[in-house]
């Protein structure tokens, strides 16, 4: 009844979101994904990259009710707003937006398919490929695709090493791919 008055910790929780969100930006745009993997430093290829760890995040915090199951789905939220501002920024018009956030979406959630099954199975190879057909389809070999598969493993261990309750608070930690190569 007085929740409009008082509030109900949403501006808390957004704040936690934000926080979550920025870090998941800023592990995305790491110069060594672009410098060393040759992942295309283009708007698609940073698609790519914030799907990637984006994933990740996703990807720890399935399953999960209460206070995390609500903050994925506002970080979910968060993601295609920003993917909305992006196109926006790009000069596409109100009428080509809807579309092409259908198709951005439908990429996204294929993508997450992918990778999950990739990464449950705990198989390797299924992960770099399914990064090699993201990130660089159009070319025959893609030497990235194999170190990269081996970051998001790491990076989804350690992860998996956060507690719910850091996470409900808004820590969140990625590997640099740096303290990566160099392990």
């Amino acid at each position: 009844m007085f929740r409009w008055l008082f509030g109900d910790g949403r501006k808390e929780r957004q704040a936690i979101v934000d926080t979550l969100y920025e870090c998941i930006v800023a592990s995305a745009r790491q110069p060594q994904f672009y410098e060393h993997l040759e992942v295309p430093d283009t708007p698609l290829g940073r698609f790519e990259m914030l799907s990637v760890h984006f994933f990740l995040v996703l990807h720890r915090v399935r399953d999960k009710e209460g206070a995390l199951k609500d903050i994925a789905q506002e970080l979910t939220d968060h993601f295609f707003l920003d993917l909305d501002h992006s196109l926006r920024e790009f000069g596409i018009g109100d009428m080509g937006v809807p579309k092409r956030m259908k198709k951005f979406a439908k990429m996204f959630y294929g993508r997450l398919a992918s990778y999950t099954e990739a990464l449950d199975a705990n198989d390797r190879d299924a992960l770099a490929n399914a990064l090699k057909r993201n990130i660089l389809p159009d070319q025959v070999n893609w030497d990235g695709a194999g170190p990269l598969a081996d970051y998001v493993f790491r990076a989804n261990g350690a992860l998996n090493d956060i507690t719910d309750q850091e996470l409900a608070a808004g820590k969140l930690r990625f590997v640099s791919f740096e303290q990566e190569k160099n392990q």
